[in-house]
């Protein structure tokens, strides 16, 4: 929450929060769905099918970033030498999957994990600073 969309700030206020406690939980949850009165509340407000669809998440075009924006970073990153150094990872098979990803096919997700891992690593395994990049997410 403290670094993606946050919708719930009026739901934070003391009064609603204080209400919200005192209710009956039969009141807020039936079986494994929640927000029971907030639903029965938005009935003819909004069609049906939102109030009762399952719960989406909210993605990003981290393959796309990878690719472009931050394509640098990556490699910079995850091919120095201080990276390649650890011995955690094959060196050849980190430069395929950039290669790879570079030419259309995604491996952004693991590619996102090894470069989180790396800097990771360096804030508090070797304790040196982590410059941030120049890059600009569009």
């Amino acid at each position: 929450m403290a670094s993606s969309l946050e919708a719930r700030s009026p739901f934070l206020d003391h009064h609603v929060m204080e209400l919200a406690a005192s209710l009956p939980s039969s009141w807020k949850i039936k079986g494994t769905s929640g927000k029971r009165i907030l639903k029965q509340l938005a009935r003819g407000w909004l069609p049906d099918q939102i109030i009762d669809r399952p719960k989406k998440g909210f993605g990003v075009p981290l393959s796309r970033w990878l690719r472009t924006d931050l394509r640098d970073m990556v490699h910079d990153t995850l091919t120095d030498s201080l990276a390649r150094s650890r011995g955690y990872f094959e060196p050849a098979e980190v430069d395929r999957l950039i290669r790879e990803h570079d030419t259309g096919q995604d491996h952004g997700p693991k590619l996102w994990a090894l470069l989180m891992f790396e800097l990771w690593h360096r804030m508090f395994v070797d304790d040196r600073a982590v410059s941030r990049p120049a890059a600009r997410l569009t």
